[in-house]
């Protein structure tokens, strides 16, 4: 799907919460990638000492900014809390009723597909609750471009 407002790309769903894996963190806009790949790193290390059992993808939690500052929580998913170790903690995503667009494609995609999910539910005068996130799934044998679902709870 492209990263477009149209109403076939764009959905309500109600979702699970879902316990994770991760290190919080406070970053400029500019600096988000660059602290991703750092912290997933550093998860990456720590994770099998986690006890939090079998893993699934890995997400970024984010809230809007303040003053130019995100506050996020790159993770993964995993299926057991656990007690923190070093910066990781255990968070979870939340439940609840989330406006939905599946982006296929590249990365760099991320920005126009954000602008799109974010105008349909101002075009429907849906409320937002500033929690966002984004799962993200490589591409494999099956599916060569990455797919990252967007997610916004609703209000």
């Amino acid at each position: 799907m492209t990263a477009t407002a149209e109403s076939a790309d764009c959905r309500i769903l109600t979702v699970e919460r879902q316990l994770t894996a991760v290190i919080p963190a406070s970053v400029r806009m500019e600096k988000m990638p660059e602290t991703q790949r750092s912290l997933r790193f550093k998860l990456a290390a720590v994770l099998p000492a986690l006890g939090a059992g079998p893993v699934g993808p890995t997400f970024t939690l984010w809230r809007p900014p303040v003053d130019g500052v995100f506050n996020m929580e790159p993770g993964v998913i995993v299926s057991r809390s656990f007690a923190p170790k070093g910066d990781v903690v255990a968070s979870a995503l939340p439940a609840g009723r989330v406006a939905h667009f599946q982006l296929v494609g590249p990365y760099d995609g991320l920005p126009r597909a954000w602008a799109a999910l974010l105008a349909w539910c101002a075009a429907r005068k849906l409320k937002l609750a500033g929690v966002n996130w984004e799962i993200y799934r490589d591409g494999d044998d099956d599916a060569l471009q990455p797919e990252t679902s967007l997610y916004a709870l609703l209000a």
